[in-house]
């Protein structure tokens, strides 16, 4: 799990409460007041740190996309051969959202009716870690690495995979018959092999 803050503030324990029950009660059941309850304090503390509901909600949103970004950043730095990037960041991020279930699903799978739009800046901020993908794969495309057409759809398309195999592992929806090790293997293989040019295969192959 993410240590997104153990400072003991207020603050990190409203967002901490919130976080837990949103998912384990839903965005509709989630109020200030049960916040509040949870730990310990009036409802009006929590409006000194969060004008509404959805500021927390958007908040912890942010948060989670921070974390992730940090991850994958991390991961991008350590790697100079766009290949073995791409693979350590799709790795990284089957990680982060495997590790950090909470986070995951606030950030990707919460879709309430009346929530507030989220806010254009976070939404921007929200993308930097799909941006490192991109940037891999138009490198690796330059280099003819990558046999890819718009390094944005592709990224995007593997991202939506991968999403799908993070949700089917915390969802406990794939077959038990699978190892799940050998699921996301399969799956990032997959992708690998959708991207590569013939002749970066054919030297995989023969090694």
């Amino acid at each position: 799990m993410v240590n997104a803050g153990s400072d003991g503030t207020l603050r990190r324990r409203i967002l901490d409460a919130a976080r837990h029950l949103l998912v384990a009660e839903g965005y509709n059941s989630l109020s200030m007041r049960k916040i509040a309850r949870a730990i310990g304090c009036s409802p009006t503390a929590i409006y000194l740190y969060f004008q509404n509901k959805d500021a927390l909600v958007h908040t912890l949103i942010d948060e989670g996309f921070r974390l992730l970004y940090e991850e994958l950043r991390e991961e991008a730095g350590r790697h100079d051969d766009p290949v073995v990037r791409l693979e350590a960041l799709w790795r990284r991020y089957v990680r982060f959202g495997r590790r950090n279930p909470e986070y995951y699903e606030i950030m990707f799978m919460l879709h309430p009716e009346r929530m507030e739009r989220y806010p254009p800046e976070k939404y921007r901020r929200a993308r930097r870690g799909l941006e490192l993908a991109i940037q891999t794969l138009e490198e690796g495309r330059r280099q003819g690495i990558f046999a890819i057409e718009d390094p944005r759809v592709t990224a995007s398309a593997a991202w939506a995979a991968l999403h799908g195999a993070v949700a089917l592992l915390l969802a406990r929806r794939l077959d038990i018959r699978i190892d799940p090790e050998d699921f996301i293997e399969t799956t990032i293989r997959t992708l690998l092999r959708g991207v590569l040019a013939p002749d970066v295969l054919l030297q995989l192959a023969s090694k």
